[in-house]
């Protein structure tokens, strides 16, 4: 079975996961990967990786994932946050990290921990 793997990240963070699944491209290719809208266009556009979208993040993207989460769907989860900046969506999320370590979920929130997640079989 494949493992499913979320790929997110907030706009001041896009340039360094798309930099990040360039070194881990042929691992990320093995996987089935969903990933927020604008972050899954940047990747397919830029990496040719077949990443499926599944909603906008500050419109209910987070919690689409939080629910995926909960219905099994997936296995680890890639979130490059941007820590510096407030998000009007902080509540969603938080409530996705919660749901991610409350379901035993891997969840990377910068590079050196996505490393260890992606890294990890």
């Amino acid at each position: 079975m494949k493992t499913t793997i979320a790929l997110i990240a907030h706009n001041g963070r896009k340039t360094e996961l798309l930099n990040w699944a360039k070194v881990h491209r042929d691992t990320l290719a093995e996987h089935n990967l969903i990933g927020t809208s604008n972050t899954s266009k940047l990747l397919n556009d830029m990496l040719e990786l077949n990443v499926q979208p599944f909603g906008h993040g500050p419109s209910g993207g987070d919690i689409l994932l939080a629910a995926r989460i909960l219905q099994g769907e997936v296995h680890k989860i890639i979130f490059f946050i941007d820590a510096e900046t407030p998000h009007g969506h902080e509540h969603d999320i938080q409530t996705l990290i919660r749901t991610a370590v409350i379901n035993n979920i891997p969840i990377a929130l910068n590079r050196a921990s996505a490393d260890l997640v992606i890294l990890e079989e």
